[in-house]
């Protein structure tokens, strides 16, 4: 609701007030916000930091629409935003990323089944297709992939 440099330190407080938050999301946005208006007031060179950020918060977390519209704000600026690299986790749904990153830490089928409300029997078929995907074949394996 601000213009000039009134606006410019609200988004600097908004993004350093949700930096030390657990809000990663409505971080990402402050950094596309604040990009966008950077970009309209002509100071494209600043613009670029806050929408790089932005871009790479907004893909990291899977927001693709956000993330498309930070790259084509980088695109506006004359920057070439770097595309996605695909990673093996990438085929894992939500639940089987959880059940790898608790098995990951050392935890039996039984320990990570009582955490998630699921049966042994049911960890260990999320295992097998875990494995399958990643195309690794044992819990020792798992431990040593970076899951995100």
């Amino acid at each position: 609701m601000s213009t000039g440099s009134s606006a410019e330190d609200q988004y600097r407080a908004a993004i350093e007030h949700l930096g030390s938050s657990r809000m990663r999301g409505y971080l990402a946005r402050a950094h596309l916000v604040y990009g966008e208006w950077l970009r309209r007031e002509g100071r494209r060179r600043d613009a670029r930091d806050q929408l790089r950020t932005a871009h790479q918060l907004l893909t990291d977390m899977g927001a693709e629409a956000f993330a498309a519209r930070a790259a084509s704000e980088l695109r506006a600026t004359g920057e070439h935003p770097r595309a996605r690299t695909a990673q093996p986790t990438d085929e894992l749904t939500t639940q089987e990323l959880h059940v790898a990153r608790l098995v990951a830490t050392g935890a039996t089928s039984r320990e990570v089944g009582t955490q998630l409300f699921l049966s042994p029997r049911t960890i260990e078929a999320h295992l097998r297709n875990i494995f399958r995907k990643l195309g690794i074949t044992s819990r020792r394996q798992l431990k040593e992939l970076n899951l995100p």
